[in-house]
C-alpha cells in the first residue's frame, strides 16, 4: 500500500507541477484557472460529486428509499426510489435535461436541464434555487448541509462541462481526442483500473462494467467522472480538475478508453 501511495503521489505531483490550462471559450468553463486557491477546486469537484450521487458524499447521509417530490410530475422514465434524487438523472451527464442526451430514450423526463440557468445565476442565486428558492419541491435542504450546497453551487457555476463540444452524440466518439496522447495520460487512471482497465468492476459478473465500457456506452458520464471524480470510491478517485488537467487531456483519456478491448 505504502508502494501504490508512493507511485500516485508521483505521477499526480508530476501532472500538477506543469499543468496547461485554457481559458474560458464560447460559454464553456475549459479549465478552472482563475479559481485561485486549490480548496475552490476541491469545492468545485466535490459539487460534481454531489450532482452524482450526494448521499456517498455527505457524512451521516441516507440514500432515500422514496421518489423525489418531483418525480411524479414526469410519467415517462419509469425509474424509483433513491435514483430520481441523483441531480443527473434529472438533469443529465451533459447538464441540459430534455434538450441533451436524455432528450429521448429510457432516462428522459421532459425536465429542463441546468446549463442556461448555471450561466446566468450567481453561486449564490444557484444555492438558493437548491434551497427551493424558485419551486418548493426542490428543497435539498433536508439531506444537503449549507457547505454542500455551496459546493454544488460551485460546481454549477464554475465546473460543468460543455459535451457537445468534445462529444459526437451520434457516434458516441470524442471531438477531437488523441488515442495516443491519452494513453500516456491513462497512466495515473491505470493505477487503479489497470492497463487494460479491467481491474475494477463496475457492474457484475454477469454483465461487467470497465472503464472502456461507460467511455463506449456514456461518454458524457465518462468526462464528467473523470473530470470530478467517482464518489464513494475507495482508495478516493483524484479529479483531473483537481490535478490540473485541462478538458483536452481528458477527452484524450476518452479517445484511449474507447480503444481497450472488451474480451
Amino acid at each position: 500500500m505504502k508502494k501504490f501511495t508512493s507511485v500516485c503521489v508521483l505521477i499526480f505531483l508530476a501532472v500538477w507541477i506543469a499543468p496547461s490550462f485554457e481559458s474560458k471559450e464560447k460559454g464553456e468553463i475549459i479549465a478552472f484557472a482563475a479559481a485561485g486557491p486549490s480548496a475552490n477546486l476541491e469545492s468545485v469537484a466535490r459539487g460534481g460529486l454531489l450532482y452524482d450521487t450526494w448521499w456517498k458524499v455527505v457524512p451521516g447521509a441516507t440514500e432515500p428509499k422514496q421518489d423525489h417530490p418531483l418525480w411524479s410530475s414526469q410519467t415517462t422514465n419509469k425509474r424509483k426510489g433513491s435514483v430520481t434524487w441523483r441531480c443527473k438523472e434529472c438533469h443529465g451527464w451533459d447538464y441540459k435535461g430534455k434538450d441533451g442526451a436524455y432528450g429521448s430514450g429510457s432516462r428522459y423526463t421532459g425536465f429542463a436541464g441546468i446549463w442556461a440557468g448555471a450561466q446566468k445565476n450567481s453561486v449564490d442565486e444557484l444555492a438558493a434555487i437548491l434551497r427551493g428558492s424558485s419551486n418548493a419541491a426542490h428543497n435539498f435542504s433536508s439531506v444537503l448541509r449549507p457547505s454542500d450546497m455551496t459546493d454544488l453551487a460551485n460546481f454549477l457555476k464554475h465546473g460543468l462541462i460543455n459535451m457537445a463540444q468534445h462529444i459526437d452524440y451520434k457516434t458516441k466518439k470524442p471531438i477531437g481526442g488523441d488515442a495516443s496522447r491519452g494513453k500516456a495520460q491513462y497512466s495515473v487512471c491505470g493505477a487503479c483500473h489497470g492497463p487494460d482497465g479491467k481491474k475494477l468492476n463496475f457492474g457484475s459478473q454477469k454483465q461487467p462494467e470497465y472503464v472502456n465500457t461507460i467511455a463506449k456506452a456514456n461518454p458524457q458520464e465518462f468526462l464528467h467522472k473523470t473530470w470530478v471524480g467517482q464518489p464513494g470510491s475507495n482508495p478516493a478517485m483524484p479529479a483531473a480538475l483537481v490535478l490540473g488537467w485541462n478538458l483536452k487531456q481528458v477527452v484524450d483519456v476518452l479517445a484511449y478508453a474507447q480503444t481497450l478491448s472488451e474480451k
